[in-house]
């Protein structure tokens, strides 16, 4: 083994507070990985989550495994290092699952990076009875899984708390047994999807028909598993400086969404919205105020927990700081401004989505133009001097009145903020990113925009801001909604691709053209590849809210 590689894993480890060691002896072994970098994925709270939920078995010991970094990986290449776990440093072949967290669909190439690197082969198909079983969960594929389904020999739908017991229950089962056994086994799991035993089948343009079962007693459609029970876990079992929320304990206020944006899935993904029980969550800070002073509110919408002002007046009686990664700004009052104040968070993250009220209400952000200024107005005040703004460019039906709206209304927010604190630095920063189409939503019919259209538009607001922007290339937004929107076809492509070495450019001269998934705007009753799974909204009620946006 390589000392560098050593040495660089082992730095993580020394400064990780939480950390579970546990002796491999007559136990499941799993290797849970994250396809970014250590920063990433340990400020990932599902990923600690399913960490948690494993370790808490006694017949299971899992460690972790991150994407090395770019002078790390080539010294793994350089010294033909097999990729390693965290905890014990052994090679990802010396366990009986690898399991991948899968919460951005960019990072979906790395998961073939990280299986070259451990030595294992990259199609499910093609593994070997001495190979471990390479399985999948996260966000991303319980959105869709079908463009990850060539590399997975299982993909568990949902949310771990519901899935992680009886996946094991299940494994335990058929063990000893050979793959294709256990994968029956697991099949019958409800919200286990096993790709090998569905295939698609097409209408002659090209556009998928149906995925279909290959074998008579699997389910025609995977459930997507919702956790209704209390509470099993609401804080990071495990705190890093390395990550984003420092050595914070991440304390999950809520999960889910109760609003109706017309463009975002986190609503249909976890579906119902829940608030967790204020005495649990009073309980995490008091042991996260002692055990590190600073915690950190996670969640879609921590502003709607009904007792979130008060929460935040728990940390501060403790003598405790907190975070808050963003907020409604129709939900910011005094009390809440002083709060922020006192705990020295001097930067608060809006995200008004676009720039004209009237548009912002079509794609369902009811947020209007006079709540931002007066959010702006209180913070100030309170002597709380960065904003963040969050906008997309590209959502359908955009026109060149939006891009103007957003120039606008930045700059009535820095005018309002300047006006304020009267001579005191201020700060208003601006973060753009392309629209992406995603599965479960209204807008899941529209198209990505072109990429030349959506760099004029990043050119024009460049020129024309006089604040700090930051954006996404429209480059990599584009493959997130080939990755979001296409079915297996996709992954065989990216497979070929890789195997070639470039596989960017292996999509833009395959026959296989990504355009047909991500540029052309869906049919009526077109079937879509993650319809693979049930969920309870349904598709007509999306369509229901896609033509009011079409008829606006």
């Amino acid at each position: 083994m390589s000392s560098l590689v050593r040495r660089y894993w082992e730095g993580f480890l020394s400064k990780e507070k939480g950390t579970i060691f546990k002796d491999w002896g007559g136990k499941i072994r799993i290797c849970l990985i994250f396809p970014n970098y250590y920063h990433v994925g340990i400020s990932n709270l599902g990923f600690q989550y399913v960490y948690a939920l494993f370790n808490a078995r006694k017949d299971v010991v899992c460690e972790r495994a991150f994407l090395p970094e770019p002078r790390i990986l080539e010294e793994h290449e350089r010294t033909a290092t097999p990729l390693l776990s965290l905890e014990s440093l052994r090679p990802l072949r010396d366990f009986h699952i690898l399991a991948f967290s899968l919460s951005y669909e960019n990072d979906y190439p790395n998961v073939l990076r990280m299986l070259e690197l451990s030595q294992i082969p990259l199609l499910a198909e093609e593994r070997r009875v001495q190979d471990p079983l390479v399985i999948a969960g996260g966000s991303a594929v319980s959105i869709n899984p079908e463009v990850m389904a060539p590399f997975f020999d299982c993909i568990l739908i949902g949310e771990a708390e519901e899935l992680v017991d009886e996946f094991i229950d299940a494994l335990k089962k058929s063990w000893g047994k050979t793959r294709e056994e256990i994968l029956k086994s697991l099949s019958e799991v409800e919200g286990i999807y096993v790709p090998r035993f569905y295939e698609l089948v097409l209408n002659p343009d090209g556009t998928l028909k149906d995925i279909v079962p290959r074998l008579e007693d699997v389910p025609r459609r995977i459930k997507r598993r919702v956790y209704r029970g209390a509470p099993l876990l609401v804080s990071s079992p495990i705190r890093s400086p390395e990550g984003e929320f420092g050595e914070s304990l991440i304390i999950e206020v809520a999960r889910g969404c109760p609003y109706h944006c017309r463009f975002c899935v986190v609503r249909s993904l976890y579906y119902p919205f829940r608030t967790y029980p204020s005495d649990v969550l009073e309980t995490e800070i008091i042991e996260g105020v002692k055990l590190c002073g600073r915690v950190s509110f996670l969640g879609a919408a921590v502003g709607n927990h009904p007792d979130f002002l008060h929460l935040c007046q728990k940390v501060i009686q403790l003598g405790g700081q907190f975070t808050v990664s963003s907020l409604r700004a129709d939900q910011v009052n005094g009390d809440l401004a002083k709060l922020l104040f006192a705990s020295k968070q001097r930067t608060v993250t809006f995200a008004p989505e676009v720039g004209r009220e009237e548009k912002r209400f079509k794609i369902g952000k009811k947020l209007s133009n006079s709540d931002l200024f007066k959010a702006v107005e209180i913070l100030s005040q309170e002597g709380l001097t960065n904003l963040k703004l969050y906008f997309m460019i590209g959502l359908p039906k955009e026109e060149e009145e939006d891009l103007k709206a957003l120039l606008n209304l930045v700059k009535e927010i820095s005018h309002t903020q300047k006006r304020i604190l009267r001579g005191s630095k201020g700060k208003v920063t601006v973060s753009i990113s392309p629209f992406v189409p995603k599965p479960w939503t209204p807008f899941q019919w529209y198209p990505f925009e072109e990429i030349s259209s959506l760099k004029k538009k990043i050119k024009y607001l460049k020129k024309s801001l006089e604040v700090q922007i930051n954006y996404d290339l429209p480059k990599w937004a584009y493959f997130e909604a080939l990755f979001s929107l296409g079915d297996r076809r996709i992954g065989l492509e990216l497979y070929r691709g890789w195997k070639e070495g470039d596989w960017i450019r292996h999509f833009r001269v395959s026959s296989v053209n990504p355009d047909f998934w991500v540029l052309r705007k869906k049919m009526t009753a077109e079937y879509f590849p993650w319809e693979i799974i049930s969920t309870p909204i349904s598709k007509a009620s999306l369509w229901d809210e896609f033509m009011k946006y079409e008829r606006t």
